[in-house]
């Protein structure tokens, strides 16, 4: 491995300096790889070493006239390296350095964005485990359904998040192979040794095949990682801000001193840092359908793909390395409103019991149909008390229908809400948490 090959911050890593740099290591290591095999003097290596720089504004200049960001870089190089430069790139084409430099830069791109979600993860487990018995009510269609915890609903989250930490550490393994092939990937012009040799240097796996280029399903597949990492975080941010919702308000992201929510009205606190990920998530799955269509070019190769990949892989990684540190920051700083969490369980008072009650008159004897039937007729008639005068147990217990089978005490027993999360403990041990 080059001793360059640090961690640079994900801007970096997408700079054209970087770029130039990756491109001019590869070039050198080729050379290293030729002398190795006597094709090329080791004196003139040496020179090489020494000598190869590059001035990104002098390659701007240079492919203005020669309209071929390669031929321009390689020019670039040649004024500082002199006759040697001959050396250079001897029976390359240009992908070989393009791709395998993509490769390094996708792969370290992956490096940082793993850490971002360790990082999440980990505040995810901290703010689980904290609210881990905060208990409140789940929804499903958004309507209430039966009492969970906000715990429970973080712990979803983390175990989404390990699974995402395991698809980009495949999609890293995916995308992080290198080829130096040739024209059309048969080698005709260079040793298979000289592939093997710079992919080494570089911590890339040389490409089993390839066509001059590295095939484009490769780099879908880590687009399309990235896309489903940012629509997590959508999904994660969609739900804060049902939370947020004045009517709901069991949760609120944190609004620092000074700032302002509106232009128009100074009482207003948004979600704006949610609904930004939840928008740049299309951003992400936007990019990762264009890696798609990149997948079938012409032949051994065109550049349709070109033009496209130079924007979408490296605006997808900043993006996510962005959005991933706005929503660790959205957990960490998270406001949480467990009294108004208590108060939302009662709003339908007592309906979110009637499973417990159904299942409760199935153990007696009673036939499911007629169970539900019971039920529902009682939870219809707390359903359409608008003034919300009537109580859900009390109903129930006017019914003979269902009072001949549970008695008060029974019926009591039934709305218990520790009962509705008895199991917690156990779904955090599977979680890992």
């Amino acid at each position: 491995m080059i001793a360059r090959y640090t961690r640079p911050a994900m801007g970096n890593i997408w700079t054209e300096e970087n770029k130039f740099q990756t491109w001019l290591d590869i070039e050198i290591l080729a050379c290293e790889a030729q002398a190795e095999l006597g094709i090329i003097p080791k004196e003139a290596v040496k020179v090489i070493r020494e000598k190869a720089k590059f001035d990104s504004k002098r390659i701007d200049e240079i492919e203005i006239q020669v309209k071929h960001d390669v031929i321009a870089f390689l020019t670039n190089v040649g004024e500082y390296v002199g006759p040697e430069s001959r050396f250079i790139h001897l029976g390359m084409t240009s992908s070989d350095i393009l791709d395998t430099g993509l490769a390094i830069q996708m792969k370290q791109s992956a490096e940082l964005l793993l850490n971002d979600l360790n990082l999440l993860q980990e505040i995810l487990a901290r703010r689980a485990k904290e609210h881990k018995y905060t208990i409140m009510i789940g929804r499903t269609h958004g309507i209430h359904a039966e009492p969970t915890t906000f715990g429970l609903k973080l712990a979803l989250w983390f175990d989404e998040t390990k699974r995402n930490i395991r698809r980009l550490e495949q999609a890293k393994e995916t995308i992080a192979y290198g080829q130096i092939s040739g024209a059309v990937g048969t080698y005709e012009h260079l040793d298979p040794f000289i592939e093997k040799y710079v992919c080494e240097k570089l911590g890339l796996q040389p490409a089993p095949i390839s066509t001059q280029i590295l095939q484009r399903d490769l780099h879908a597949e880590f687009m399309t990682t990235l896309a489903i990492i940012g629509s997590s975080l959508e999904k994660f941010a969609t739900e804060i801000r049902h939370l947020q919702k004045t009517e709901v308000l069991e949760a609120e992201e944190y609004f620092s001193k000074g700032q302002k929510g509106s232009s128009a009205m100074p009482h207003k606190r948004n979600p704006i840092t949610c609904e930004r990920v939840a928008g740049l998530a299309r951003v992400l799955r936007g990019n990762a359908q264009a890696a798609m269509e990149n997948i079938s070019l012409w032949h051994e190769r065109d550049i349709t793909h070109s033009s496209v990949e130079r924007i979408i892989i490296p605006d997808s990684c900043i993006l996510l390395d962005y959005m991933l540190g706005l929503f660790s920051d959205i957990i960490d700083k998270l406001i949480i409103y467990p009294d108004n969490m208590r108060k939302n369980i009662d709003l339908t008072h007592g309906l979110i019991f009637s499973q417990e009650v159904l299942l409760a008159l199935t153990k007696k004897g009673m036939k499911r149909e007629d169970a539900y039937a019971a039920v529902q007729k009682s939870a219809m008639d707390v359903w359409s008390n608008e003034a919300g005068k009537k109580n859900f147990k009390e109903v129930i217990k006017s019914d003979k229908n269902i009072t001949t089978y549970l008695s008060d005490k029974e019926l009591d027993e039934l709305f218990d809400l520790k009962k509705s999360i008895r199991n917690v403990d156990y779904i955090f041990n599977r979680v890992g948490l």
